[in-house]
């Protein structure tokens, strides 16, 4: 089974696509909605012991934690220790339900793919992208967004330039629907044979050209 690793920053059509590869009959899992379910489920205890304020009725509320690791590098890494492990294993899960039910290719979508090291671990990484000046308007029209809040969410994520530079295939969001269906086509015809990145990977799993270790980040 090939693994592809979708991804893109804010307002690029990352969800949109996730959705023409599962219409293709591809099993995707979203890793946001993985955490969204945690934070009603098995995240919430061990949240509310490391963030007590964070929640509320027993369900984590996303708009009291994001401010509270927002600025503070400490307590985003005691954040990321808890849920990064419970998303990777209900990854596991999926790719083992996937694998078998005979599936050709599933698909992991991450957000932040490469800031967390996921790239490591897929066949081919698939980039969604845009011109920045859609990308912009896009997430500008989105309630409550406001000039400062994407400015925040963009420093936290990967330049959309570097990301097309490790990308396996980009996917160009700013032709509509129709376009970006033909090129999920396009992807899923030459997944099927092209050598996977993890074949040729250096020893310690990492890709090739990849020299170091990338940021740890988490959208809370």
């Amino acid at each position: 089974m090939r693994i592809i690793g979708l991804t893109g920053s804010i307002g690029m059509g990352k969800s949109v696509t996730a959705r023409l590869f599962a219409e293709a009959g591809v099993p995707v899992h979203d890793a946001d909605a993985a955490v969204h379910r945690l934070y009603e489920g098995a995240a919430v205890a061990p949240i509310a012991a490391a963030f007590p304020d964070a929640v509320v009725d027993g369900k984590v509320d996303r708009t009291r934690l994001g401010p509270l690791v927002m600025n503070d590098a400490a307590a985003l890494a005691r954040l990321e220790a808890i849920v990064h492990p419970l998303v990777r294993r209900e990854e596991e899960a999926f790719l083992a339900r996937a694998a078998a039910d005979g599936a050709a290719v599933a698909v992991l979508d991450i957000p932040l793919l490469f800031e967390t090291g996921a790239d490591r671990r897929v066949d081919f990484v698939v980039v969604v992208s845009a011109p920045a000046a859609v990308q912009r308007a896009r997430v500008l029209r989105r309630p409550g967004m406001t000039e400062e809040k994407f400015a925040a969410i963009l420093a936290k994520q990967l330049p959309d330039a570097e990301k097309r530079r490790r990308a396996d295939f980009i996917v160009d969001s700013s032709g509509g629907f129709d376009s970006a269906r033909t090129q999920v086509r396009a992807i899923l015809r030459a997944v099927a044979c092209r050598e996977p990145r993890r074949s040729s990977a250096a020893p310690d799993g990492s890709p090739p050209g990849d020299s170091g270790s990338p940021a740890t980040s988490h959208d809370a």
